[in-house]
């Protein structure tokens, strides 16, 4: 590192170390727990642990784990948390620690019982509790009132579960106080008791109070005890003024040495997309200054994560006193290497987290980061090959096509990228046009960005045929090429429009417009959305029995919230038969998958989204001449293995297909086909 370099990471204030008591954090960069899904048998196995160290490598100070790690058999696994109820988690543990403190960062887990929020017929279908019966939407649980019995039992448990915590290694524990058992003490929502367990801040903060000495008398003032709190919660939940009071009286007790900041609700889909995970619906950093707010009334060190993904945001965080930790846990999906990337000045080339909540959906992988989550197979660090260097050409500049030609070119090898339009970017230039997804053009951004910066020789406007393909003389051909809406053999299809026609411009949208899907991704519902805001009548039908049905619970309630606020008429289990056009206007057939009743709809335009077909003719007239005839090793493939194929000693190429050339799947789907060809090559 250049003496410039040094002095401006020794002055950046996220470079700053941190004492919490007896623990020095080396930076200011943290990850939050969150539950991986990764777990093996609920317990914290290679895959998970290797998730970690790969952040670990990357430079943060602090990586938590186990979010929402059950302490007790009626706290159940409902989204594949750990379980730290019994002494078989010890070893596991021990080695985690071992693992990340060999690299210079801190380990700490996060311990729960979840209340309401679990599920009676998960695990051991024992009775959910809280502290009155108050059902829960998200989970659908009807708990029964937690007795006295329960309480002591509990506090016992969570003493036990710090206990395995400190003797595994760990630097410290939170609890999880939002939403969770403890935050449904706080919450006068749920908590409606008339003990001494409801009503006042004192009462209502009792049952928090019992758990956090539990704590501290099994592990002792050597170890670290937070917890995460959310500090405001809507709709008759735990209003500031009492959450800041809670937290002064956990503070004044001594029963925290930090507080980890959140906001709103858990218990809805919509509450958990726009407050307490927030996505691409929201703006950045939304909760700064209700966190700002809480910080300047307490002592104890705060942490919070809510969409603090760029670097920028982060640093102001820091340095205007509002957090001591600023927690980047999804951008560390994204980037891993992000705190090593800061520090060598290379800020620009961190690859981006925009908040497509993909990892909430398919935990943990990135929506545009094919490694995350499969560190045990896939490399976070992309190393130059130690093989002869190839000539590596990719036909197609969609997602697919761009991360194929980044990962070769990383591997060391010549990449030429042929590209049949004047840009990079694929359907993602068509998908970011659309109502609240315009930040997914940021995974076309950085990946024009990087192959920029790794000299891959980009040549556009070529439609590319056999004879363009083979006269590059390549070692390696990888198609990429992506599909064409496919309307299938639907009776009138040459009356529909494609969603690509719609939010291209290529065809302009008409008063009274039906949008069909048949496959419940984004693409028709987006399309949907767009055309309502610029004016249209637009009604929405669906095979499916519920808007979006593919997406996750992070991405479904922003898509059916703007429905209801655009007026468009939803029609369910509709599958599509055919259109006609009678005088001016189409005539669409639908029949209800359920009953079989046919509905026909008038409509002035309708749009068809059925995914696509492979457009991949140049690919299939260059099998024959390949050396593997086309053909991908699926068991390499899935291990990241070279495949098993050699250039023939007289010349001659070896050709590879990804993405939409394939089959009609998600942009995560196609990056990952693109990088598993290529980081083997």
């Amino acid at each position: 590192m250049t003496d410039t370099k040094t002095h401006k990471i020794e002055k950046d204030p996220l470079f700053q170390p941190l004492r919490i008591k007896h623990l020095t954090l080396k930076n200011r960069i943290m990850s939050t727990s969150h539950a991986s899904g990764m777990d093996d048998d609920g317990m914290p196995a290679e895959r998970y642990q290797r998730y970690h160290e790969e952040k670990a490598k990357g430079g943060l100070a602090l990586t938590m784990f186990g979010g929402s790690s059950n302490v007790a058999p009626d706290s159940p696994s409902v989204f594949n948390q750990l379980r730290v109820d019994n002494d078989r988690v010890i070893p596991y543990l021990q080695s985690f620690s071992e693992r990340i403190h060999a690299q210079g960062a801190a380990l700490m887990c996060q311990v729960t019982h979840l209340g309401r929020r679990g599920d009676a017929t998960a695990d051991n279908w024992l009775p959910t509790l809280a502290p009155s019966s108050v059902r829960e939407t998200l989970h659908r649980s009807i708990p029964r009132e937690i007795d006295e019995d329960d309480i002591k039992r509990i506090v016992k448990a969570f003493g036990e579960a710090a206990r395995r915590c400190y003797e595994g290694g760990l630097d410290g524990l939170e609890t999880h106080a939002g939403a969770h058992l403890i935050g449904q003490f706080f919450s006068p929502d749920i908590n409606r008791r008339t003990d001494k367990y409801g009503g006042s801040i004192e009462n209502r903060a009792r049952f928090a109070l019992m758990v956090h000495e539990a704590i501290r008398n099994s592990v002792g003032d050597n170890f670290l005890v937070g917890m995460r709190m959310s500090v405001y919660e809507d709709r008759g939940g735990l209003c500031a003024e009492d959450a800041l009071a809670i937290a002064q009286l956990m503070e004044r007790e001594g029963a925290i040495d930090f507080l980890n900041c959140v906001a709103g609700r858990m218990d809805t889909e919509l509450s958990l997309a726009e407050k307490n995970m927030p996505g691409m619906t929201q703006p950045l950093a939304p909760f700064l200054p209700l966190v700002a707010a809480v910080k300047r009334e307490i002592s104890v060190p705060v942490f919070h994560a809510a969409r603090i993904t760029d670097v920028a945001t982060a640093r102001y965080a820091i340095r205007e006193g509002i957090l001591d930790m600023v927690a980047m846990t999804r951008a560390h999906i994204a980037d891993p290497q992000l705190v090593n990337k800061i520090r060598r000045g290379e800020e620009h080339r961190i690859r981006p987290c925009f908040g497509a909540s993909h990892c909430m959906h398919k935990k943990p992988s990135c929506i545009h980061n094919a490694a995350s989550g499969r560190e045990t197979v896939l490399p976070q660090v992309v190393e130059a090959s130690s093989g002869d260097r190839k000539h590596v050409l990719v036909v197609g500049g969609g997602p697919a096509g761009m991360e194929a030609a980044r990962v070769a070119a990383e591997r060391g090898h010549r990449v030429t990228l042929l590209e049949a339009t004047p840009q990079l970017g694929g359907q993602l230039l068509l998908a970011a046009r659309a109502s609240w997804r315009r930040d997914m053009i940021t995974i076309v951004d950085w990946r024009v960005a990087e192959l920029d910066a790794l000299g891959v020789e980009v040549h556009y406007n070529t439609y590319a045929d056999a004879a363009d393909v083979l006269a590059f003389n390549p070692d390696v051909v990888i198609v990429a090429s992506g599909g064409l809406p496919n309307f299938g053999d639907l009776d009138g299809a040459e009356l529909c429009c494609s969603v690509w026609d719609l939010l291209s411009g290529d065809v302009k949208a008409q008063k009274r417009v039906l949008v069909y899907d048949g496959t419940g991704r984004h693409e028709a519902v987006s399309c949907a959305e767009q055309l309502a805001i610029d004016g249209a009548s637009v009604t929405l039908a669906t095979i499916d029995d519920r808007v979006a049905a593919e997406l996750g619970y992070a991405e479904r309630p922003p898509h059916r919230k703007q429905l209801y606020q655009l007026g468009v008429e939803v029609k369910l289990d509709q599958m599509l038969l055919a259109v006609r056009r009678e005088g001016n206007q189409l005539v669409v057939t639908l029949r209800n998958d359920l009953t079989d009743a046919v509905l026909e709809i008038e409509t002035d335009q309708l749009v068809v989204e059925r995914g696509t077909y492979p457009l991949d003719e140049v690919f299939q007239e260059l099998k024959d001449g390949a050396a593997n005839r086309g053909v991908t090793d699926i068991d390499a493939l899935i291990n990241a293995r070279p495949q098993p194929y050699d250039k023939p000693v007289e010349g001659g190429y070896l050709l590879y297909r990804v993405g939409d050339a394939v089959s009609s799947r998600s942009v995560h789907a196609a990056l990952l086909d693109a990088f598993r060809i290529a980081v083997a090559l």
